[in-house]
């Protein structure tokens, strides 16, 4: 086969799976899937041998959590819009709002349309030991939740739930020292309400993540409030190392002693995350080198940056020490590609594409395209 795929590995998944469902059962608390990491709708039958509920981001992944996991999603969204709120609360069993400004705004409306709706806030510990600042959803100025000097004495009644999340691939340690953060600032609000969400990041999946301990927080924290529904909904954990991207050398150029294998799949396209956050993949085979390797030259031909097929310069990894030369031809594959790179190639958390318009010199404007929810599905098939 002489195009890029995606190899998703069954095996790997259901062992993921297994894990997290012996983690729910040992603690006694929900874990979920989080859409925005993962959302290969096919593999949902596996899914729902392990859990059953998703949360969901956007009408989209509301749509995709009824039509296609069966069940209602648990919602968040930084902001619903007028014209989608009802459509996401006729597919949603939770609703999580953002700001008090937002539940003062659509709380009413969206009880009235569902009244058995459990409505929840998020809330910002002001606490998370995210070191990539796009991924810090605490940082100073943050868009999310609401600190505890901004939060009410008495909740509104019809809020049931706290929503926090605070990680990114973190371990159990790092969950350990946020947990005071979060129950220093918003314990006295726990007895208003009947569920907490401690969000995702929880990368129990990992090879060196302490499951005890991640199971005796949680035990230990449902034991301080026992009447608190406890839910995780980690991304990440769900598609950890449970297939790779396989890609073709299509061409080898070499400018000033750097030598860059041309693949047929692109950095910025297909795996926007390296080029974001940065990091650089394990390829399989292949041993990782600081970047001015390749600027060295490596000393015995075998060293390359990997450079996408797309016009951006900025479109190439580097540097890798391969076993013997490469040539047109040569496979390459990037390790540990399901989780958020597949969702991210095609729709990140499901936000609807802008439509595509064109002005006429009269004036009138004229829609030539528009996205919805089956643009998302399709693309995610």
């Amino acid at each position: 086969m002489s195009t890029p795929v995606y190899v998703l590995e069954e095996s790997r998944l259901r062992d993921n799976l297994s894990l997290i469902h012996h983690v729910a059962e040992e603690a006694g608390v929900e874990i979920i899937l989080a859409f925005k990491a993962y959302a290969l709708w096919k593999t949902f039958p596996i899914f729902r041998e392990y859990i059953h509920a998703t949360t969901a981001s956007s009408l989209c992944e509301a749509r995709l959590a009824n039509e296609e996991f069966g069940v209602p999603a648990h919602t968040y969204s930084p902001a619903y819009t007028d014209d989608e709120i009802d459509e996401i609360v006729r597919c949603s069993s939770h609703l999580t709002f953002n700001s008090l400004s937002q539940y003062a705004r659509l709380a009413e409306r969206a009880k009235a349309l569902k009244p058995s709706l459990s409505l929840g806030l998020r809330i910002n510990p002001e606490y998370s030991e995210v070191g990539t600042a796009l991924y810090n959803p605490c940082a100073p100025g943050t868009r999310f939740g609401v600190s505890a000097d901004a939060m009410p004495e008495k909740l509104p009644d019809d809020i049931e739930g706290l929503h926090c999340h605070c990680h990114c691939e973190s371990g159990s340690d790092v969950f350990e020292r946020t947990l005071v953060h979060i129950e220093g600032k918003f314990s006295p609000w726990f007895s208003q309400v009947k569920w907490i969400n401690f969000g995702g990041g929880h990368l129990m999946t990992r090879a060196d993540y302490d499951i005890p301990r991640l199971i005796r927080l949680l035990r230990g924290f449902r034991a301080r409030y026992p009447w608190l529904k406890v839910i995780l909904e980690p991304g990440s954990a769900f598609g950890w190392q449970t297939g790779y991207l396989r890609s073709q050398v299509i061409d080898i150029v070499t400018d000033h002693g750097i030598q860059t294998a041309i693949l047929n799949v692109s950095f910025t396209c297909h795996m926007p995350d390296c080029l974001e956050m940065p990091y650089q993949p394990e390829v399989r085979g292949a041993e990782s080198l600081p970047m001015e390797a390749a600027e060295q030259g490596g000393g015995d031909g075998c060293v390359y940056r990997l450079g996408g097929n797309s016009c951006l310069s900025g479109d190439f990894m580097g540097s890798w020490r391969f076993p013997q030369p490469l040539k047109v031809g040569d496979e390459v594959i990037f390790e540990d590609m399901l989780h958020y790179t597949t969702v991210k190639t095609c729709t990140f958390n499901g936000i609807t594409h802008p439509s595509i318009a064109l002005l006429h010199t009269d004036g009138t404007l004229e829609m030539l395209r528009q996205f919805g929810y089956e643009d998302y599905r399709d693309r995610m098939d």
